[in-house]
């Protein structure tokens, strides 16, 4: 079987041959570092989904570290590169819990990016490191969300809170807490509608859920997970802008990283927001969300893990 680590170099193959083997391209062939090769390694990664100005930022950077080694060819670049990669990544950025009580996960994003799956695949990890966890069907404005979420309630063995279709998502997120501080649950996951075609409207349902569970139970909610699809590359990055604008978002998940070219986008979103982020998906499976290691997701990208190693 598959180990995760190889299963992310895997997934990350077509954005590799998207970013990496074209960074390369640039770096290889030259025998001088100059302008040039700089201006085209920034386009580079603009079109590599990485965004602008984090392009601008990674070249300014590279420029620095080849003045302070006093670098001359132009093959070293591709490590230092990795290594600034892996920088601006930042630490591994874990979930935060309350210190007693139930713990609440408010999880944001728009339809069609795996919410509601990764809400479910979360449980399940939670689950099996030994928490007690339930999940709120806040997203009432799709009877298929519902359904969705008790499907994954029934595989993971985890009780899911709801009401009708139609119903108000504040009063699912108060029945959720109140359920959870009676039954001694540990960690409380709340589903949110995806509509953002009135942003206002999207703010103040979000501040009225928000409100009912931190009059409930102080602090909450203790982190405001943002799930973006990888594969939508510089859409997911306004996303990522407009939520953290409206939401307060506390930390990221970036699904449907296997397969798609785009996976560049995590170094924008890492750049442009500094929100981290703190879980990815590689696939379709119940153990296919992990938390983000960023050093192992430069290795990964770069094609440097070694399953041997890992294990």
């Amino acid at each position: 079987m598959m180990g995760f680590f190889a299963k992310l170099k895997e997934g990350l193959t077509k954005t590799r041959q998207n970013f990496v083997d074209k960074v390369e391209e640039v770096f290889t062939g030259r025998k001088k570092i100059d302008e040039e090769l700089y201006e085209e390694l920034e386009e580079v990664l603009i079109r590599s989904d990485v965004g602008v100005n984090t392009s601008f930022e990674l070249v300014e950077r590279l420029r620095k570290e080849v003045r302070q080694r006093k670098l001359s060819d132009p093959k070293e670049l591709t490590e230092v590169l990795q290594e600034l990669i892996a920088e601006l990544l930042g630490e591994e950025s874990s979930l935060t819990f309350a210190e007693k009580g139930p713990s609440v996960i408010l999880v944001v994003g728009v339809n069609g990016v795996g919410k509601t799956t990764t809400i479910g695949k979360l449980a399940n990890w939670l689950k099996k490191d030994g928490k007690r966890v339930m999940m709120a069907a806040g997203d009432t404005f799709r009877a298929a969300a519902i359904d969705q979420l008790e499907v994954w309630g029934e595989r993971s063995g985890v009780e899911v809170i709801k009401q009708r279709e139609g119903a108000d998502p504040a009063a699912v997120a108060y029945d959720a807490v109140q359920a959870a501080k009676s039954r001694n649950v540990d960690v409380v996951i709340v589903d949110t509608a995806g509509r953002l075609h009135n942003k206002v409207n999207l703010m103040e349902e979000l501040r009225k859920v928000k409100r009912v569970m931190e009059r409930e139970i102080p602090g909450a909610p203790h982190e405001v997970l943002l799930v973006l699809d990888a594969t939508t590359g510089q859409n997911a990055l306004q996303q990522a802008k407009l939520f953290q604008e409206v939401a307060g978002v506390t930390g990221i998940v970036l699904t449907k990283l296997d397969g798609t070219a785009k996976g560049g986008v995590v170094l924008g979103i890492q750049g442009e927001t500094r929100i981290p982020v703190k879980w990815i998906g590689i696939g379709e499976g119940m153990e296919d969300l992990r938390p983000f290691v960023p050093k192992d997701f430069a290795a990964a990208l770069f094609g440097q893990v070694d399953e041997e190693e890992r294990f």
